[in-house]
């Protein structure tokens, strides 16, 4: 009892040092994860919004480009300079003029065209608007007059934007007047509108020119933006942070913004914090679990040792007092001897309790069904670390999907192992068999590449069936049978291992083959039993094929093995057919032990 409570003493300090030593390095995970995940989805964000920027300056440029080459090549045509002659009397050809304009305005589509005389006098423009009334029109007229493209933005009433070129029309070297075109940004502005992000201009004054908001449009930017650690901006009526990205048009003297939401960046952080807390939980919980193993194996080893030193202390006290009792009364010495050997019978009986005591418990609670779980809970634990090191969350989710799927599968395991002295109540009904075979095989790869497989090859029919049984326990079955396979071919060169499928009135044949050895036909009729294998000591106890057996006479099937006229194993698993039904989504199932008879 000492003993047992000094080794309870040193694993709980061994737990206690485990717990310092987990809290440190999950603190430091923690705060990897978080940063690493925030520094991937703000360059995320910046490159979205860059895209968006790069893009809608190309736009406005391509815009304002368009119409920056019409009003000199309007001011070259002779038909455009003879709209600038006046009459004997001195009057304007106005209404050819107002003609011309309107068909270039409705060819360009541009918001107005304008013929100004060279004292500012209009001639004639296409819209009537009053964008031609503007006041920086003598503005425009005179850089016109001095032989150099005008350009200008005109703001006029009720909230009108436009950007204005000139250019001057001349006959025989003399100033008659000039071409006014003025830029519709109508269009831009309803382009900017499909965007989810906040798009506007910005000309030298500060003030928002453009914008995919109507009610940013001619405010002053200082209105609109309140400035600190991260800037916030007028969003709906409220203020709000955002990434602000700038490119300037120096021609313009404008400069282009695109507001980036930071939503993103915070949802990394927090799901990083979650995915690396997660994780770090479940690698304490698994060496807890190991260490509480650990523990308990080393008390039953002291607990053994204590029982057989008080049967050899038992031993030691009857045999003197045998011995004593023998010089007194030599006429006893028979029955002497007889509790002598029935002393001794019940010493080997209870060894042997003991040995088979041990092995019903490493065949249920010990099973060797979870050592490949572990392993892919180990697996999937290691990707998302390193799915985490590239920012990919996603794939991350789905490795802990997968993890906490495997969880349930140890659960569902220890039950299975229970089939030999009752039935498992696991729930039957119809299940994809294409389905289940596809998750045995995509934890089966991996091995059967490491072990020089050539080829797993699965028919086409098999996608189309559905049978009834267990999602997990069937998929355990297929796991089985194919890591056979695999131990049968592992060494052997051009190994191949052949899933085929075929319905028969109500039942559906399974069939799983290998062109390795085969069974020999004296094992054929043994491959089945409980603890018969054919591998050497330490690489199996022969269960695997007898806990597929019970799997599959539970679901009202059977499974018998054989050798294929070619040459390799060929086992045929017979199931009852079920109609389609609609794929229910479960998680991955963890590998079945690799240690069954071949």
């Amino acid at each position: 009892m000492g003993s047992r409570v000094a080794i309870e003493k040193q694993f709980r300090l061994v737990r206690t040092g485990l717990f310092v030593v987990w809290a440190l390095i999950s603190a430091v995970v923690v705060a990897w994860s978080v940063r690493s995940a925030q520094h991937q989805a703000l360059s995320d964000v910046m490159q979205k919004a860059g895209e968006t920027l790069s893009v809608q300056t190309e736009v406005l440029s391509g815009v304002l480009d368009k119409y920056r080459l019409l009003p000199p090549l309007l001011s070259r045509q002779s038909s455009i300079r003879a709209l600038f002659i006046r009459d004997a009397d001195g009057n304007a050809q106005a209404l050819d003029a107002r003609r011309t304009a309107v068909e270039i305005a409705a060819m360009s589509a541009a918001m107005d065209v304008a013929f100004f005389f060279a004292n500012g006098e209009l001639l004639a423009n296409a819209r009537g608007s009053g964008v031609a009334s503007a006041e920086d029109v003598p503005a425009l007229i005179e850089v016109a007059r001095q032989g150099r493209l005008g350009r200008a933005a005109l703001s006029y009433g009720e909230g009108q934007r436009t950007y204005a070129f000139s250019s001057g029309v001349r006959r025989d070297g003399r100033f008659v007047g000039a071409v006014v075109v003025y830029v519709d940004f109508y269009r831009v502005e309803a382009a900017w509108a499909l965007s989810a992000r906040r798009i506007f201009v910005t000309d030298k004054s500060g003030t928002v020119f453009l914008a995919n908001d109507p009610a940013w449009r001619q405010r002053p930017l200082s209105d609109l933006r309140q400035t600190g650690r991260i800037d916030r901006y007028l969003i709906d009526g409220g203020f709000e942070e955002r990434l602000d990205l700038v490119r300037r048009l120096p021609l313009l003297e404008w400069d282009l913004h695109v507001l980036a939401d930071p939503a993103p960046v915070s949802a990394a952080r927090f799901n990083a914090a979650a995915i690396a807390t997660l994780a770090c939980l479940l690698a304490g919980l698994v060496a807890l679990v190991a260490l509480r193993r650990n523990e308990v194996v080393i008390i039953r080893a002291r607990a053994d040792r204590a029982t057989a030193l008080r049967l050899e202390r038992v031993v030691r006290d009857r045999t003197r007092a045998l011995s004593v009792t023998n010089r007194s009364l030599s006429h006893e010495v028979d029955v002497r001897r007889a509790a002598e050997e029935r002393l001794r019978k019940t010493q080997n009986e209870l060894v042997q309790t003991a040995k088979l005591a041990a092995l019903g418990q490493m065949s249920t609670a010990l099973s060797h069904e979870y050592n490949q779980p572990l392993a892919a809970i180990r697996s999937y634990a290691d990707n998302a670390l390193r799915f985490l090191d590239r920012g990919l969350t996603s794939e991350v989710a789905g490795n802990l999907t997968r993890i906490n799927g495997l969880v349930e599968r140890m659960a569902e395991l220890s039950r299975t192992l229970l089939s030999f002295s009752r039935k498992p109540g696991a729930t039957i009904g119809p299940v994809p068999l294409g389905t289940i075979i596809d998750e045995a095989l995509l934890l089966a790869r991996p091995r059967a590449r490491a072990a020089g497989i050539e080829e797993i090859a699965v028919a086409p029919e098999v996608a189309g069936l559905h049978v009834m049984g267990g999602r997990i326990r069937l998929g355990q079955v297929f796991v089985n049978l194919v890591n056979n396979a695999i131990d049968a071919l592992s060494g052997r060169p051009g190994g191949r291992i052949e899933i085929e499928a075929r319905r028969a009135g109500d039942r559906v044949l399974v069939t799983v083959a290998d062109n390795g050895p085969g069974i020999t036909p004296d094992q054929v009729s043994q491959v089945f039993d409980p603890f018969f294998t054919t591998k050497g000591v330490g690489e199996g106890i022969g269960i695997g094929l007898s806990i597929a057996d019970n799997i599959i006479r539970d679901f009202g099937g059977a499974i018998t093995a054989g050798n294929r006229p070619e040459g390799g194993a060929c086992f045929t698993i017979d199931l009852a057919a079920a109609a389609a039904v609609d794929p229910v989504s479960t998680p991955p199932m963890a590998p079945a032990g690799g240690d069954q008879a071949r």
